[in-house]
């Protein structure tokens, strides 16, 4: 019986301007299993999973994320995944706790779960985010991907910044994310050391 849950893309191409970063790349990806995609700097991972994600259009190729038997379009794709990257700029004036709260009105989710997501990553509720230490950002950032229970995780460069307690909650989140069985797609995943790799996609500049 084929999984109600799945990501298959291929041919994926982006350019910018005259600059090709993807020339075609293909992967698939269960549930319970990562997709580890590595390479260079400039290689196009950051570009490959802002595609996945519906951030950004790919100029050829065929995206396809299932749920339940049924595709989504690229807007519903987009509110569903969990999308974790160094990029996503948290709101500097609000505590952790409020900013946590902004984004649980956001999706409709009462803020008792942002405060679940909080004490799971270990953050403190009244400190203000630009007061944060990179790793506590890191682990923010975690909390904001989680918040909604995506059943597809797409995480570039997940253990930035994280010293060694920041690595074991990061694996530990991600275990605990496949064992309900989503799926996810990993940047650079090397010190996660998980089991659950059914696929590698390395990209070369």
């Amino acid at each position: 019986m084929p999984a109600t849950t799945l990501l298959e893309f291929s041919g994926v191409v982006r350019a910018f301007g005259r600059l090709r970063v993807l020339g075609g790349v293909s992967g698939r990806v269960a549930p319970g299993t990562v997709l580890a995609v590595t390479g260079p700097n400039g290689s196009g991972k950051s570009t490959l999973l802002k595609c996945l994600a519906g951030l950004l259009a790919p100029d050829a190729g065929r995206i396809d994320y299932r749920e339940e038997g049924v595709t989504l379009d690229t807007a519903t794709r987009r509110r569903r995944v969990g999308f974790l990257s160094p990029d996503l700029a948290l709101y500097e004036e609000l505590t952790v706790e409020e900013n946590l709260h902004f984004f649980c009105r956001l999706r409709a989710l009462p803020a008792s779960r942002g405060g679940e997501l909080r004490e799971r990553v270990g953050l403190p509720a009244t400190r203000r985010c630009g007061a944060l230490s990179s790793g506590m950002r890191q682990r923010l950032r975690w909390a904001f991907a989680l918040l909604h229970r995506p059943r597809l995780l797409l995480l570039d460069e997940p253990l930035e910044h994280f010293d060694a307690g920041g690595v074991e909650l990061a694996r530990d989140l991600l275990g605990e994310h496949l064992a309900g069985g989503g799926l996810a797609v990993v940047a650079n995943p090397s010190r996660l050391e998980l089991p659950h790799v059914a696929d590698r996609l390395e990209l070369a500049l």
